[in-house]
This record gives structure tokens, sequence and C-alpha cells, in this order.
């Protein structure tokens, strides 16, 4: 019989959500997967976290205890780092004990990157294709597809983005934030929907060409370390000239998020920037109102300029 892994759509699956299906599929184990966020999952996961935790990590509790009972395992990643100068958010290293601790009756299946220690990603899912039962040089060239498959996902979205950019008239904004905040669709469906009634077009960081973004970032935030965060700092220097605004999305008590985008500001003075920080208490009327305001100065500011 098939092993059924759960694999919650939350945090780091909108980063690596083709790598690990790909990879699965090609050890033939079935995957299910947790659902889109909901008003419910923030709920239940905002209960079964500690008040500090931000509202992504919350959320993560809520796609979790989505999966308790319907699967064999669940997936939960251990990734502290892809080297010296890029390093991941602590909380993702406390991630699985965080889970196993919270939900000590559901079996987890997880993997550690960490190139600091010589764990690199390729070593870490040739240990996980182990633990599961199949030789190293199955689970290489199970990662080697799924490695393959990710990269050529990420460059036709690139391309896309690109495409869409050079085609677009009106107001172009820039999202500048995490993954896991600028897919959620309990979160991007709001944003876009807004925007896209005010009659604005929306482009997204971690679209950008990874590489080039970090290399862009380096003149604004030369000591800055956290990966996510160097490509959307260097996103908005790539596409300051392209776009008309810049929304610095971003959740509530994110340690990260807080102080890049602060440096952000003080440091990229060319481009109009509005910070959007989202919690759980999240109101419609007042995100409505805030971009209105945005996209009416950018429509001012546009004509001015003309």
């Amino acid at each position: 019989m098939k092993l059924i892994l759960g694999i919650p759509q939350a945090l780091l699956y909108y980063r690596y959500c083709v790598l690990w299906e790909t990879f699965f599929k090609q050890l033939d184990i079935e995957l299910i997967f947790s659902g889109h966020t909901t008003q419910k999952t923030m709920a239940i996961g905002s209960k079964l976290a500690v008040d500090e935790n931000c509202l992504p990590y919350k959320i993560f509790l809520g796609h979790v205890e989505a999966l308790r009972g319907c699967c064999d395992c669940v997936l939960i990643p251990r990734i502290d780092n892809y080297g010296y100068h890029d390093m991941m958010c602590e909380r993702f290293l406390g991630l699985y004990d965080t889970v196993h601790n919270t939900f000590p009756d559901v079996p987890l299946l997880s993997y550690n990157v960490s190139v600091v220690d010589g764990q690199g990603e390729a070593r870490a899912f040739m240990q996980m294709a182990k633990d599961l039962g199949y030789s190293a040089l199955t689970g290489f060239r199970a990662y080697a597809k799924a490695r393959k498959q990710q990269l050529e996902q990420e460059h036709r979205f690139y391309l896309q983005q690109k495409q869409r950019l050079a085609a677009s008239d009106g107001i172009k904004i820039l999202i500048a934030a995490q993954p896991y905040l600028a897919h959620d669709p309990l979160w991007n469906g709001r944003l876009t929907h807004i925007l896209s009634e005010l009659g604005a077009t929306t482009f997204y960081s971690d679209e950008c060409h990874r590489k080039t973004a970090v290399q862009a970032a380096k003149p604004i935030a030369p000591g800055l370390f956290w990966a996510m965060n160097k490509e959307a700092v260097g996103a908005i220097r790539m596409l300051e000239s392209q776009v008309d605004g810049v929304i610095l999305l971003t959740a509530y008590s994110c340690g990260p998020d807080a102080l890049v985008n602060e440096l952000v500001i003080r440091r990229i003075k060319d481009i109009p920037m509005i910070q959007i920080i989202i919690d759980e208490h999240q109101a419609e009327a007042g995100l409505q109102t805030r971009l209105e305001s945005f996209i009416d100065m950018l429509n001012e500011r546009k004509h001015l300029y003309a």
C-alpha cells in the first residue's frame, strides 16, 4: 500500500511546491494537501500557537491540524541556511520541533538543510529517500528531476512576469513580500481583487530572477543575510523604473521583515511605497481605504510627470 504524505499549503510550500511534488511523485508516494488558507485555518492555528509566533507560523499550525488523521505522515522541513550569507528565518529551523511538540500524535517526515554544516539540499533529499526505504541513488535521481522542474517553473514565472510588465498599461504595483504572504489566496486574493478594481496590475518580487535580485540588493543592504529578504529588496531595485509603486506586504511580528522594510524605506527613495502589515484581525475596509489612497496618489503622480 502506498504511503500517504500530507503537505501543508503554507510557509515554504509557496516556494518549493514543485520540488516537493515532483520528488515524491518520482518515489510513487501519494500526496494530499491541506487546502488553501481560510479564516477557520487561521483561527485554529492561532489557538494552537503561542502569542509571540508570527501570523504565518500560526497559520501553518492550522494547516497541520487540517491534515491530522488524513495521512500517514506530514512533511515538515527543517531549513537553516543555504550558506553563510543565505540564512533562513530562525523559525524555519525550529518548525519541526514546534510541530512535533504541538502534535505529538502526528508522524512527521523531515529533511534538514544546512550548507554551513555540510548538509546541502541534494544530500538532504537523498537522506529523506533513505528514511522512506529507498536507496540513496533513487533519492538522488528523484531529486535531480524535481530540482530541474522547480528551476524550469521559476524561469517560466520570470518570463511571464517580464512579458506582463511590457504589455501592461495603467498603474503597475510590485508586491514585495515573502512568498507565503504574496501567494496565499487568503491575503493575495483580497489584495489583488482590490487593486484590480482600482485599475492596477500586480507583480511579485519572488517572480524576478532570483540570482540577479540578490546581486541587486547588495548596494542597498550589503550585510543582509536572510535569503528571501535579499531577493525582495533586489527585486525592488530591479523593477523600480518599470512599476509605479511598491507594496511592502508583511505579517505582524515578523522580525526580518520589520527590519528590512525599514531599511528599504530609508534607502530607496525613487519610487512610492506603502507598508501593509497583516494580522489575524485585519479588516478589509481599512485595507481598501489605504489601497485607494495609494492608487490615487500614484495616478496623480503619473499624470503630473506624464
